[in-house]
């Protein structure tokens, strides 16, 4: 059972891919989207999620999504055209680092995704490529709520995977952006992500007892809730940063 086809189960409840709740989504894109007839593209949009929610916030936008998950860009692209929404969201199955558009976005998004672009600098310096002047961009990245302890550790990270809050704000201003929001992710949204991405999984595999996959799925979802219970929860944070460039002096 490869990892996308885990992630997509593991989602279905939880469609925001990261530990963000309804209200701090819709907060966050009230923000970052200007009026008008804004263009919006998201670097990582797997199922869409933030494009959807994006159009009932501002519902003249045009939006483009990239992901290359085949699986979840045909899911995508099979919401928007049952919603109606076809003519203005469109995706792009393709690597994120390999996209190029004619056209530069008034807001580029891209929430949980930096490890395809190798860290959180490197997919500034991505996004950026594709910000039209006086646009923003809307970064999600994990940072370390206190020092990670053995147990974290044990759970699959190195202490080098992130640094804390106040170190990986001073490393995106020092690269040239400036926060203009930002919302750091509290602990009943990272429960409410957490719980709910093993408990769905787990409910997928106890309503397929016969799927070849059962077996495995129940694997995943419990050593995903050992590594969190036991390992990262209080330790692991996330902030979803709304950056502008810099001015030059």
């Amino acid at each position: 059972m490869d990892r996308q086809r885990i992630s997509a189960i593991a989602h279905t409840d939880h469609p925001i891919a990261a530990p963000l709740g309804d209200d701090s989504v819709h907060t966050l894109l009230d923000r970052a989207l200007p009026g008008g007839n804004p263009r919006l593209l998201d670097l990582g949009c797997g199922t869409g999620t933030w494009l959807m929610r994006a159009q009932s916030v501002r519902p003249h936008l045009r939006a483009e999504g990239v992901d290359n998950a085949s699986e979840t860009i045909a899911a995508a692209k099979r919401t928007v055209t049952e919603a109606g929404l076809g003519d203005r969201i469109s995706f792009h199955h393709q690597d994120a680092t390999e996209f190029t558009s004619p056209h530069l976005y008034d807001l580029v998004l891209s929430i949980g995704a930096t490890h395809v672009f190798g860290g959180l600098l490197p997919t500034l310096e991505a996004a950026g490529r594709h910000l039209a002047p006086g646009g923003s961009i809307l970064i999600g990245e994990c940072f370390w709520e206190r020092e990670p302890d053995q147990p974290t550790l044990d759970s699959g990270f190195t202490t080098e995977d992130y640094e804390d809050l106040a170190t990986t704000v001073d490393h995106v201003m020092a690269d040239g952006w400036t926060p203009v929001y930002g919302h750091v992710s509290t602990l009943q949204e990272w429960d409410d992500y957490e719980w709910s991405w093993t408990g769905t999984l787990s409910r997928w595999a106890l309503d397929h007892p016969e799927h070849p996959d059962n077996g495995e799925a129940l694997k995943a979802a419990a050593e995903h809730r050992d590594a969190w219970l036991h390992g990262y929860r209080g330790t692991l944070g996330f902030v979803t940063l709304l950056l502008r460039r810099t001015p030059h002096p």
